[in-house]
């Protein structure tokens, strides 16, 4: 490959070429899904980089996975021309990562002593904190809580503000708001008293440090002089902290995003740092990304008309922009009605196993579903159809604790029914039919199966889910079998996990929405389009339904 700087813009498209070129000041990339997001931040470092506007070694690349970090530093790697321009010296890392090495850097010249342990997992410190301000508190709901502990920490709202900021986000904590927020101040007199620090003060901390110390801030400031920020509708509070105080005066920042991407608001992400960023620097490039390479002009057709329908694409120059498809014509979305949930799995199971025997292999077809506790019929339905298939961010059903928890309580319950003869005569017959349809609910009743599920998300409302499916698999059970009872319930449900326990090969993806952001595959099914699960049940507010309508 040729040096110079114009080699490294031969293999892009016009906006792309735009972006490479806008190699001073603040640029802002609006880039759509498939537009080559990536080859086009890359290839903007390479330019700069060739074209003497910048050292490599000034450069930092953050990113909100490893993964993506480790796909821009590959593919400067590859622009890295014969002569060897110095791309390898481009540091692309997470927030927390360059937070981290930073924060340890810094701690003994400035706070003092050895720096404080990192703490990988809140549960622990949080279990210990419920009983420290006695407040009951199980592993599902501890889960919930450390959710809340980090919705707060990046949202900067301090334990005694917490209750009024929940009122005010309309946050459904897995307990009182009042009890939440003695928590999460329990949590952290333990975490400071130990000497630890979650990955939220990570960032508060070094944040703190560069710009209370002056000293260490100059010495960053002149390390990293160029920034790139990917993935910048996601940016919470915290991390634009951090970016400002990495930047301090200076205005080299490109940051690329998406507002049609932005699902992850229930932790503090916002689009409003990307679709203000004109107004945050009002001499900001601003470039759109509207070329779609990865999907069909049908795909990319209908997701433009569903980002439309709902007027979510924004405003003015920063609005998320409609998708132009580069592909060629593919077959048109169908969009087909079953009676039932059994109905839609088994059909699309069926469908699947055509798809397999016409020659498209599993790993590339998926189901995305809206929540996890949805992922059991798939299985099950795959199983029963002879197609393998993988569940992606999530246990498989039966591998889940409170479902092995709550299918031994059955187990045992069923053993102890077995009739035995009485002083008086033979003994009653089992309990069959709505009777052990009774049972078993009250059965799961006692592991935490309520008449209405928990308010809010999180692993609370997914145990719920989870026995729910349960009591759904009971009742289906009797219903079909008549005179079936406790124990055949119990012996379908063993029948179920044999199947979906077999050893799994590559094969269809299962998978929610939000794990599936940033994959494709060829054929996708998307099951449940209804009122209730998608938008899901508790997207009460406009901007709740708009995020739903964003994810689908």
């Amino acid at each position: 490959m040729d040096d110079g700087p114009e080699a490294v813009l031969t293999a892009l498209d016009p906006e792309q070429r735009e972006v490479a070129l806008a190699a001073r000041g603040p640029v802002c990339v609006i880039a759509g899904a498939g537009t080559g997001k990536t080859r086009a931040i890359a290839h903007r470092v390479a330019y700069a980089v060739r074209a003497g506007v910048v050292n490599p070694g000034h450069v930092l690349a953050v990113t909100f996975t490893t993964r993506a970090a480790g796909e821009l530093r590959g593919r400067l790697r590859e622009l890295d021309g014969p002569a060897r321009s110095g791309l390898d010296r481009v540091v692309a890392r997470t927030f927390h990562s360059a937070a981290l090495r930073q924060l340890v850097h810094f701690w003994p010249h400035t706070v003092g002593g050895r720096p404080p342990a990192v703490l990988d997992s809140k549960i622990g410190l949080l279990a210990e904190a419920a009983r420290a301000a006695r407040v009951p508190a199980s592993g599902p709901e501890l889960r919930d809580l450390a959710t809340e502990v980090e919705w707060a920490k990046v949202m900067q709202v301090r334990p005694e503000d917490y209750p009024g900021a929940v009122a005010s986000h309309r946050r459904a904590p897995p307990v009182g708001a009042e009890e939440a927020a003695r928590v999460f101040a329990a949590y952290e007199r333990l975490r400071r008293d130990r000497h630890l620090v979650d990955f939220e003060s990570v960032l508060e901390l070094t944040a703190a440090i560069l710009g209370g110390h002056g000293g260490a801030g100059a010495q960053v400031r002149d390390r990293y002089r160029y920034f790139v920020v990917d993935e910048y509708q996601d940016v919470n509070p915290l991390q634009k902290l951090l970016l400002d105080a990495w930047l301090g005066d200076r205005d080299d920042l490109c940051v690329v995003g998406d507002p049609r991407q932005t699902i992850y608001s229930f932790t503090g992400a916002t689009s409003a740092y990307l679709t203000g960023f004109a107004a945050e620097y009002p001499d900001a490039t601003v470039v759109k990304l509207v070329r779609n390479y990865r999907s069909t002009p049908e795909v990319v057709g209908c997701a433009n008309r569903l980002a439309e329908a709902g007027g979510h694409r924004g405003r003015g120059a920063l609005a998320g922009p409609a998708l132009v498809a580069q592909r060629a014509s593919g077959p048109p979305a169908e969009f087909t009605e079953y009676d039932d949930e059994e109905a839609e799995a088994a059909a699309v199971a069926a469908r699947a196993r055509r798809w397999m025997e016409a020659g498209v292999p599993p790993r590339h077809m998926a189901v995305l579903v809206r929540v996890n506790a949805q992922t059991e019929r798939f299985e099950r339905a795959f199983a029963g159809a002879g197609v393998p298939c993988q569940v992606r961010g999530a246990e498989r059903f039966f591998d889940r604790a409170e479902v092995r928890q709550a299918t031994g309580l059955l187990r045992t319950a069923a053993r102890s029914a077995r009739p035995e003869a009485g002083p008086d005569g033979p003994a009653a017959g089992p309990v069959t039919g709505s009777d052990a349809v009774a049972e078993a609910r009250h059965i799961l009743a006692g592991v935490g199966l309520t008449a209405d599920p928990p308010a809010g998300r999180g692993a609370a409302r997914d145990r719920w889910e989870s026995l729910a499916a349960l009591a759904q698999l009971a009742e289906d059970h009797c219903a079909a079998v008549p005179g079936a009872g406790l124990a055949d319930v119990v012996a379908e449900l063993a029948r179920r996990a044999a199947i979906e326990h077999a050893p799994q090969v590559e094969g269809v993806t299962v998978a929610s929405l939000h794990a599936a952001k940033g994959l494709e595959w060829d054929v996708v099914f998307l099951p449940g389009l209804t009122e209730g699960n998608v938008p899901i049940i508790h997207a009460e507010t406009d901007d709740a339904v708009a995020e739903e309508r964003r994810l689908l």
